[in-house]
């Protein structure tokens, strides 16, 4: 029990990974995008766009008529940038829960360890008291 763990005093190790600029843009672009907030906005947006389109056809003028091209290209532009983003982030996640795992493992050995220190001087207290039994 006199060995100290370094990582039980100190924050958790996945805490002190610098993120650069374009790691800290990809893991907040993909919170905003799993969010509800942005499902509902973006909802809004398709059928809003929808809509007008549809009600400016009656008048002749609208910049995306019917099969909505342009609203398909901006959907596929859209998935193009996220999906990278995402992988990005998910990239990102799986390195950190590989530090959490080792992190954990570390703490796993050491209290295995006390387990067994603990155990010896329990084992040792029994053999001292049965010898003053008899």
């Amino acid at each position: 029990m006199k060995e100290e763990f370094k990582f039980l005093s100190e924050e958790h190790p996945t805490s002190k990974i610098p993120r650069t600029l374009g790691q800290k843009t990809s893991d907040n672009l993909t919170k905003w995008a799993g969010s509800w907030a942005f499902i509902i906005l973006f909802g809004f947006m398709l059928l809003s766009w929808i809509l007008i389109n549809s009600y400016w056809i009656l008048f002749g003028r609208t910049w995306d008529p019917y099969p909505f091209i342009l609203l398909n290209l901006v959907l596929s532009c859209l998935a193009a940038i996220q999906a990278p983003v995402i992988l990005m982030s998910q990239n990102r996640q799986s390195q950190k829960d590989r530090i959490k795992a080792q992190y954990d493992y570390a703490v796993n050995v050491k209290a295995e360890k006390e387990v067994r220190e603990i155990k010896k001087e329990l084992n040792e207290i029994k053999r001292i008291l049965e010898k003053k039994k008899y």
